[in-house]
């Protein structure tokens, strides 16, 4: 937890949503109750004055997992969660409609025989047909009863987003295709999507690019996603690169615009009355270099 937080206080972040996963296959190397103590190291760091950021808890709840309610339970009454996306990575599904981008990305990565990935992937459309539908719904549920802020994620179709719509769903986390992204975008949603695909140019998956969502005026926010400097360089590169992006605007892609969207109205902003979380960068050759981060005025990094 240490490392990670000064990996993202040098980065110029000064508040991280720790991404946390509930729902796991049965071949993970990781069970649930980890994540918990996960949560709990986290908070007892908060909590004793150890960390630079200010960090929270996004849950990102793989409704296709046998255990995802389960997994969920162990979040109870936790009021660090500001975030709860709802997953279903089964081949066949959102960001994997293209059985053979899957193959590409999960066969190679286990390292599976044809036979072994026919098994892994019969068995995961059979987990998600059963529990994906009634798993949605509860945490969904949940979620609103207790004010955490909802997220769709991998969203392919207009027919997924008239689902998160009608579950009341308010940020739209990874749309795979233009046509989910206008959607989301007309219907309200904050559309959301990773720093690395803006840098990279291209989703790692296959999927739509970043950049062409932020030139058609469908992009609202940028997360960090694996790599914390992302968020600060994507910031600098869309207000380069990218017309009709201004810096200011980028800039609110990794600030106010998260921000709002969940729910935490002190800060995001440099104006009076709201935290004074500042980032001091030089522009060296394009790369922005993080020189010095005060979080509420204090210095950080």
């Amino acid at each position: 937890v240490l490392a990670h937080d000064a990996q993202v206080a040098t980065a110029g972040i000064t508040t991280v949503l720790d991404a946390l996963r509930v729902g796991m296959d049965d071949d993970a190397d990781m069970n649930s109750a980890d994540m918990r103590k996960l949560a709990d190291a986290i908070e007892d760091s908060v909590q004793q004055d150890r960390l630079r950021a200010d960090h929270f808890i996004h849950l990102r709840c793989e409704v296709s997992a046998p255990d995802c309610l389960a997994a969920f339970a162990h979040f109870d009454g936790d009021d660090r969660i500001k975030l709860a996306s709802l997953m279903d990575h089964a081949p066949g599904q959102r960001q994997f409609v293209d059985l053979e981008t899957y193959a590409y990305y999960y066969q190679r990565k286990l390292k599976l025989t044809d036979r072994e990935f026919q098994q892994f992937c019969e068995k995961r459309m059979a987990e998600s047909a059963t529990n994906s539908g009634s798993n949605r719904a509860f945490i969904a549920a949940a979620c609103h009863q207790r004010g955490i802020v909802l997220a769709s994620h991998d969203d392919a179709t207009t027919g997924h987003v008239d689902e998160a719509i009608e579950q009341g769903v308010r940020v739209a986390e990874f749309p795979t295709t233009k046509e989910a992204a206008k959607a989301s975008k007309g219907a309200g949603l904050g559309v959301l999507m990773g720093a690395p695909n803006v840098m990279r140019g291209a989703s790692h998956s296959g999927n739509v690019s970043a950049r062409t969502l932020a030139g058609e005026g469908l992009l609202d926010i940028l997360s960090s996603d694996y790599i914390p400097f992302s968020l600060i360089q994507s910031a600098f590169f869309l207000g380069d690169v990218v017309g009709g992006i201004s810096l200011p605007q980028a800039v609110a892609m990794v600030s106010k615009n998260p921000a709002e969207a969940v729910g935490l109205a002190d800060r995001g902003v440099i104006e009076q009355g709201r935290r004074a979380d500042l980032v001091r960068v030089r522009l060296d050759d394009h790369v922005p270099v993080v020189r010095t981060v005060w979080r509420q005025g204090r210095r950080v990094a």
